[in-house]
């Protein structure tokens, strides 16, 4: 049986444990809500330029131009990019892990040669032990996102993409859906799929709509990308807050059964003591 300075020793380290975990937990919930608030801001850009897009699609569908745009080129998809999107720190429950093997997942699956753009610490701290091919990496983007930053590994990829040195580029992430739920996203960035055309609209156009399907195209793309790092950013607050949290309920939970314990040992303790004590009491009459 420990003795009670044991027993006092781990409520005390338990009690510790459980104020980092409480801070940290603030400390997510606070990021959470600036990061929360850029991805709802980004969304309806988004949903905006993939809707100007398909319209210039469309106007620019007679001209033979549009269909020469390297962006657009479908390929087999013999020679794959895949950019994994992961978080730098951990404490955040199953974020990095469930990202790690679908990943893995993605390598087996398929039996095309897959070159990777890691961003983020845990994802190339995993794959470079293993061996995969590693084009780039990226560690710091998701503490503060940046679209320069992003952009400049988009501009990457469609440079690999034109140069037909790749033939597909995925991007693998975790979409922000609540607080206590993101959704594993997989998605095909390039070649880029027209988005489909649901409400037409008659824009009058200064230069030929092939010339702005080229220049909106690139910028498509880096939205994306963009997207996917706040999107995740996000979502890795949320998974650190939640996990903390629970973290948090665990080591109160510990505190009192230790307590509890630590009161029984005591009481036990006392009653030996007083039976000792009558028990000489006993004897000496």
């Amino acid at each position: 049986m420990p003795s009670l300075i044991d027993i006092r020793r781990r409520i005390r380290s338990v009690k510790n444990t459980q104020q980092i975990t409480k801070a940290m937990k603030m400390v997510s919930a606070a990021k959470l809500r600036r990061a929360q608030d850029r991805v709802i801001a980004s969304r309806p850009y988004g949903a905006l330029l993939r809707k100007v897009l398909a319209n210039v699609a469309a106007a620019a569908s007679g001209d033979e131009r549009a269909g020469e745009n390297p962006l657009l080129a479908n390929r087999p998809e013999q020679r794959i990019l895949l950019v994994l999107v992961t978080g730098d720190k951990g404490l955040a429950g199953a974020f990095n892990s469930n990202l790690i093997k679908s990943a893995h997942r993605f390598f087996t699956e398929r039996s095309a040669t897959v070159q990777m753009v890691l961003i983020g610490r845990k994802g190339r701290d995993f794959f470079r032990k293993r061996g995969a091919n590693i084009i780039s990496d990226h560690i710091g983007l998701a503490a503060k996102v940046a679209y320069n930053e992003t952009a400049a590994i988009a501009r990457q990829a469609m440079e690999l993409y034109r140069n037909d040195e790749i033939d597909a580029v995925y991007l693998l992430y975790n979409q922000f859906k609540s607080v206590v739920a993101q959704n594993l996203t997989l998605s095909r960035v390039l070649p880029v799929e027209m988005p489909e055309q649901s409400a037409p609209v008659d824009y009058l156009y200064e230069e030929p709509p092939a010339e702005m399907l080229q220049a909106l195209l690139p910028r498509y793309v880096e939205m994306e990308f963009y997207r996917a790092l706040l999107e995740s950013a996000a979502a890795e607050h949320a998974a650190r807050m939640t996990a903390m949290d629970a973290a948090t309920s665990n080591a109160g939970e510990m505190i009192d059964k230790l307590t509890l314990y630590m009161n029984r040992v005591r009481q036990a303790s006392i009653t030996k003591e007083i039976i000792e004590v009558v028990s000489g009491a006993a004897a000496a009459e």
